[in-house]
């Protein structure tokens, strides 16, 4: 079949890959001059299967309401007169609710444990190097109650075989020498050893590569105008080229994997698509002292913010913004940044050099995303994974082309259609 992919990030390019292999002609659209270029340009680098947590749970409401108007909150709702954002927080609040986060957690942990196991795969027959790291993820607490709090969810993810284990400050210290600096701000933390973190950007770009070798056709500098759909199906893409010229793409079979946009093409369509953009930000720094750098990728719990080593440098992502599609920095956020980054690694990092930037991660309100097929017999989605696009991205894709190929995936997931 002639496939057209939407969307050229870690979940389109892993998608088009999969589908290649499987023996489609796959055609991949995107606005950019290259892959990878929006959400997963610069993300967290986590490979976070024993963290792959909803943010919707019962200690959620209490946080935003504490966090309302804070600019610098982990977590930040931008009230706006749009009702996409207000319908979207409703069913958030609905997901806090204690079973609705139990079945949340297994459909998050089944893909995301299933997508490890396929990235390791690649990476053995593909060679592929992304600055990855294969030493756990180390989550420490600043607090008591964050600490006690964290502990429930730990044991749903132990319910499924998840390993994360309980670390007192000695064993932190001794997983991560460079966090001895902050000792004393720490009181204790979780640390799940099979674990990973890497360049979501590098792995991408060379797959993308890789894929046109094998015969994918990438579509860059090319806008999606929208969808014609006629008597049920999607009759063809509108695009706008390079020139400027419209032009209508053809094929058996479509694939969504806009992120954030999906919903500006498919509800049209009637689909329904609950993804609203949370804009996550990032810091990166060069490492001055590399014997003083982290090697294991680090959570901050209290400040929902991550580090990850990339190579010779260091990555720091996280809090997120429900407020629109703008990618405007917040000088709030990137100061505060700033300052956690030093208060950590104080003569360890860059600090005069730091580059940030901000991404549209595409969330749903239970954080599970939406793989499969809509009601429309050659439309299929593969978004919605909110912060766990590198986590679960390239198991989203294998698992999409299997179920387009009328193959049953191997993850006990809650699949579309």
């Amino acid at each position: 079949m002639k496939i057209a992919v939407l969307g050229s990030g870690i979940i389109g390019v892993s998608t088009a890959w999969w589908l290649n292999q499987a023996g489609h002609d796959v055609v991949v659209v995107d606005r950019q001059g290259a892959a990878a270029m929006e959400t997963t340009r610069a993300n967290g680098g986590q490979i976070s299967v024993s963290y792959a947590e909803p943010w919707a749970n019962p200690q959620a409401p209490a946080k935003l309401f504490k966090w309302l108007m804070r600019d610098d909150a982990p977590l930040l709702f931008r009230l706006r007169p749009d009702l996409r954002q207000w319908l979207w927080g409703l069913m958030f609040l609905r997901e806090c609710l204690p079973a609705r986060v139990t079945r949340n957690v297994s459909a998050l942990v089944a893909m995301a444990e299933y997508s490890r196991g396929v990235l390791r795969e690649m990476r053995r027959e593909l060679g592929i190097e992304y600055a990855q790291q294969e030493r756990g993820i180390l989550n420490f607490y600043r607090s008591t109650r964050e600490f006690e709090n964290s502990q429930k969810l730990a044991e749903i993810m132990r319910d499924h075989g998840i390993d994360r284990r309980i670390v007192s400050n000695d064993e932190i210290i001794a997983i991560e020498p460079a966090l001895a600096h902050a000792r004393h701000t720490i009181v204790g933390g979780d640390y799940t050893a099979d674990d990973e973190s890497g360049d979501a950007f590098a792995f991408t770009t060379e797959l993308a590569r890789m894929a046109a070798q094998a015969g994918v056709q990438f579509r860059y500098n090319t806008q999606l105008s929208r969808l014609v759909s006629v008597g049920g199906s999607v009759y063809s893409a509108e695009l706008i080229g390079p020139d400027g010229q419209y032009e209508s793409l053809r094929a058996d079979v479509y694939v969504a994997a806009l992120g954030s946009y999906t919903p500006q093409f498919v509800t049209p369509l009637g689909i329904s698509c609950p993804v609203y953009p949370a804009k996550g930000y990032s810091a990166t720094f060069d490492i001055l002292d590399e014997a003083a750098a982290p090697l294991v990728s680090l959570t901050d719990s209290e400040h929902k913010v991550v580090y990850s080593r990339l190579g010779n440098k260091l990555r720091m992502a996280g809090t997120a913004e429900l407020g629109g599609y703008s990618r405007a920095l917040n000088t709030a956020r990137c100061e505060q940044m700033l300052r956690l980054a030093s208060e950590l690694f104080p003569s360890t990092l860059d600090f005069d050099n730091v580059r940030y930037w901000s991404g549209l991660r595409p969330a749903t309100p239970s954080n599970v995303p939406l793989i499969g097929r809509t009601r429309i017999s050659n439309l299929y989605l593969n978004t919605g994974h909110g912060t766990l696009g590198w986590t679960m991205g390239v198991g989203s894709g294998k698992a999409l082309a299997d179920l387009i190929g009328g193959r049953r995936p191997e993850p006990a997931f809650p699949f579309l259609g």
